[in-house]
């Protein structure tokens, strides 16, 4: 597609995406959920707290009563947050505003349909069409115009929807939190104080520029060196829409989406909670992640790289634990895409009733070191189809004697060919990765 990628519609504000692109998006949404099937459509808009979305909310909402729908506004809130209200109040559409860990000066625009999925790509391709001026649609007039709706309690029933989900106290429980400066400041603090936690917060005062700056799931040095200096149990970040989460534990070290997907998968297995004792991360996720999990006796079943690849096999098969390395998991039995507020909940959950600190229940994941390489070629695709390529990552895997993998990616934006390769030591890693290289030279730009 032309504007909507993976992510949404995503640019730098006012340069590849602008007000005009907003208004448009609201003007062709709000007629089609709306006036094309001979109603009113009740569409519902968040957003995250980059300065530039104040504007594009404005210019959404615009384009949404202009034709004719009623525009409710949950004002900063989560992603996952603004998918469960779109379901749970039964809206027609839901828009959220928001480009995530970017810089402040990004911006993008995300849809959701009316289950709070990501929008299929039908109706992406026609707002595309629209944006282009391949054809119009007509304004609304009089009575027909919509409404605005300052929609507060939506963001106050996500919280509530978010503190039901824990039967559990936090009580003496001491959590360090890093919001970002991003949609999680306004959500995060109060749920874990409703569970009884003792709750310290860094990086809670969004300015509209500091988003994600030096915070952050994307630089959890700072929640590393917080929680070890004041002495918490844990720490969680959260990236600048929430939908992500990386945890810390009490000696400060990382706990990654990896380990997570570990520590609940052991824990919801145990207690029966696993659906088909299996969960589903990408090929990006570390192959000493995949030994702990053969250990423990629980399957894997791994997908492309991306979140709605991981919830499409989730929903597909029926599985209800996935996610990615970088901390979008999904508990498919409880939401329908990332949410790092409840992936920090959820972990919450298996110290509460294991006893154990997170160190102690990551022990048993022996993370390999990885090494990755970007080579540029002539023709990725020539690349992903070559015998020899494959004969290549073949010699590799043998060289590694079954003790690590190599896997070659073609990137989905640039002339790129990604070869990763695990091992046990550093130069195992780089010894299997020249395999690769080196039968990559002819494919050289």
């Amino acid at each position: 597609m032309k504007y909507f990628g993976t992510d949404g519609f995503r640019g730098v504000a006012n340069e590849g995406l602008d007000v005009e692109h907003a208004y448009k998006i609201g003007r062709f949404v709000g007629w089609h959920y709306g006036a094309r099937v001979g109603k009113k459509a009740r569409v519902i808009l968040g957003k995250d707290t980059r300065r530039s979305s104040y504007m594009f909310e404005s210019a959404l909402v615009a384009g949404l009563v202009a034709s004719g729908a009623d525009a409710y506004m949950l004002h900063v809130i989560p992603t996952p947050g603004l998918a469960y209200e779109t379901a749970d109040g039964g809206f027609d559409c839901g828009i959220m505003i928001t480009a995530s860990h970017n810089p402040y000066t990004d911006n993008g625009i995300k849809l959701v349909n009316t289950e709070g999925y990501k929008m299929e790509e039908d109706v992406l391709e026609q707002i595309e069409s629209y944006i282009d001026g391949e054809f119009d649609v007509p304004l609304a007039t009089g009575d027909a115009i919509g409404c605005t709706v300052d929609y507060m309690q939506g963001r106050n029933r996500y919280i509530a929807h978010l503190i039901a989900s824990c039967g559990f106290s936090m009580q003496g429980v001491k959590v360090g939190l890093d919001c970002a400066n991003g949609a999680a400041s306004s959500v995060a603090r109060p749920v874990f104080d409703a569970m009884g936690a003792e709750t310290h917060v860094i990086n809670n005062a969004p300015s509209g520029f500091n988003i994600n700056v030096d915070c952050g799931s994307t630089h959890i040095e700072r929640l590393q060196d917080f929680v070890v200096k004041n002495g918490l149990d844990v720490g969680f970040a959260y990236d600048g829409d929430a939908d992500r989460c990386i945890a810390v534990d009490e000696r400060g070290h990382v706990v990654d989406g990896d380990l997570i997907m570990y520590v609940c998968g052991v824990y919801l297995a145990k207690h029966g909670r696993l659906a088909k004792n299996t969960v589903v991360p990408t090929v990006m996720s570390n192959f000493g992640f995949f030994k702990a999990l053969d250990a423990a006796g629980i399957d894997h079943v791994s997908t492309a790289v991306g979140d709605k690849n991981v919830w499409a096999c989730m929903m597909e098969n029926g599985y209800t634990l996935g996610g990615e390395q970088s901390g979008h998991i999904i508990f498919g039995d409880l939401e329908k895409t990332g949410d790092g507020i409840m992936t920090s909940l959820r972990v919450m959950e298996v110290l509460r009733a294991e006893r154990e600190k997170l160190s102690e229940l990551t022990r048993p994941v022996k993370l390999y070191p990885q090494l990755l390489i970007n080579v540029r070629v002539q023709d990725k695709d020539a690349v992903m189809a070559s015998e020899d390529i494959q004969a290549a990552v073949r010699r590799a895997e043998e060289f590694l004697e079954g003790n690590g993998r190599v896997l070659v990616r073609a990137s989905g934006t640039e002339p790129l060919i990604r070869v990763l390769a695990e091992a046990p030591t550093d130069e195992l890693c780089q010894k299997a990765d020249a395999i690769v290289i080196d039968a990559l030279e002819p494919y050289k730009e």
